[in-house]
């Protein structure tokens, strides 16, 4: 898929078919989740191009190689906050936002129920972090208001992703790139992703 960036390597789907598994507990669960997290932010980032800028070092100088300062995580509540610790860990001085959107069980429609965004302006690069790409509806909402500032990129970090998810980013948002560690199968009749792993934030948060 165009614009659809998996990431492949050993240790990143070693831990999602760690959380895949049901008998995973709680704790295993967030240890293994933390994993993927930080390798996404990493595989996310490491096409984007750095600052160059004089430095020196305690043999000489050189020019070194700078993130740009204006990025901004935007967390859609409550399964992204899993994502938080790892975007700061990641990325020690970035702006974060919030998104509150909750799920109509019978309609699988997202609601707004709040929102706090930083400053967002043409120069700044946005990174959306939720842990499924399910029907697309809470991260198409997220975007939209996102866009609406016109940054300069906007990126999604997702553990796992469902094809109906995409096609509802891509249809309207074609050029946004999503990084993710696996794309499944598809959506079940509860618009649950198949194979998928459950309820991310249940399991992440211990509320099951």
């Amino acid at each position: 898929m165009e614009n659809v960036y998996i990431d492949s390597s050993a240790i990143t789907q070693d831990a999602l078919s760690r959380i895949r598994d049901k008998t995973t507990p709680t704790p295993v669960f967030r240890q293994y989740a933390d994993r993927i997290a930080t390798q996404l932010f990493s595989f996310a980032l490491s096409s984007l191009q750095g600052d160059s800028k004089d430095i020196e070092t305690p043999i000489t100088k050189t020019t070194g190689q700078f993130l740009s300062h204006n990025m901004v995580f935007v967390t859609i509540l409550r399964a992204g906050l899993s994502l938080l610790p790892q975007a700061l860990a990641v990325l020690p001085g970035i702006q974060v936002g919030f998104v509150g959107l909750k799920r109509d069980e019978k309609t699988a429609v997202a609601k707004e129920y709040y929102a706090n965004l930083p400053a967002i302006t043409p120069d700044t690069t946005v990174i959306v972090g939720d842990p499924m790409l399910a029907t697309g509806g809470s991260m198409h909402h997220t975007l939209g208001k996102i866009a609406a500032y016109s940054p300069k990129e906007i990126r999604i970090v997702t553990v796992i992703c469902a094809p109906e998810g995409i096609a509802k980013i891509q249809e309207t948002f074609p050029h946004i790139a999503i990084f993710t560690a696996g794309v499944d199968s598809n959506l079940n009749d509860k618009q649950y992703i198949v194979p998928g792993l459950g309820d991310f934030g249940d399991r992440y948060f211990g509320t099951e």
